[in-house]
């Protein structure tokens, strides 16, 4: 999800993501305005900086109410080319334990 936008990969969903029609015998492409047309403000979660995006999850991990504060967070993005786990400092840092049980 690093290689596009928002906006990249909604244009190029665009055209082949027409509303479907069914008449009870056949299903057909609907002249009508494609789904995703009708809504333009689809987050589709796109990652513009990974480092980022990692500390980002680690802190929601981390203020979640179900996560115990005493428990360490890591944070860590996946090398496709070493095939190594590289530790985001930061998301570690976010992700350290708050407090005691």
């Amino acid at each position: 999800m690093e290689l596009f936008t928002d906006g990249v990969i909604g244009d190029l969903l665009e055209d082949n993501l027409w509303n479907a029609h069914f008449d009870g015998k056949i299903w057909s492409k609907s002249q009508a305005r494609s789904w995703l047309e009708r809504r333009p403000n689809i987050k589709w979660h796109t990652i513009k900086d990974q480092p980022l995006s990692v500390v980002q999850d680690v802190r929601r991990i981390r203020e979640h109410p179900l996560v115990p504060s005493f428990i360490p967070i890591y944070g860590y993005v996946y090398d496709v080319h070493s095939g190594n786990l590289v530790e985001v400092p930061a998301a570690t840092q976010a992700g350290r334990p708050g407090g005691l049980i």
